[in-house]
């Protein structure tokens, strides 16, 4: 399933430039050149968020991404992108120039 998710992803995100996947802590990251953005993990879709972004996902009921090593919890800037968004290449591409965006600003 993950590596046919992965596959989804990027073929939905094909407009993005420079567009890889690397493997990372059991899922894979999404560089755009040497840019991380977006976390792809267990199915889901998480893309870098600021204080701009965010509330795009809140309102939608989604979840921040949480990394969880030797019982500690961290939940990082990368929200879950919404199943509607994801489904829209236009619409999830635009999200993914946001997510670039936020991960480009060292504030964020």
């Amino acid at each position: 399933m993950s590596g046919r998710f992965v596959d989804y992803v990027t073929d939905q995100l094909a407009q993005v430039p420079n567009l890889r996947a690397k493997p990372m802590f059991g899922g894979h990251g999404l560089y755009a050149g040497e840019q991380f953005f977006a976390i792809v993990m267990n199915g889901r879709l998480y893309f870098k968020t600021d204080d701009t972004t965010r509330m795009n996902y809140v309102r939608r009921g989604m979840e921040p991404f949480i990394y969880e090593k030797a019982r500690r919890t961290m939940t990082i800037k990368y929200f879950e992108v919404p199943p509607e968004v994801l489904e829209n290449r236009d619409e999830l591409t635009s999200w993914a120039a946001q997510a670039i965006r936020a991960a480009n600003d060292k504030k964020s």
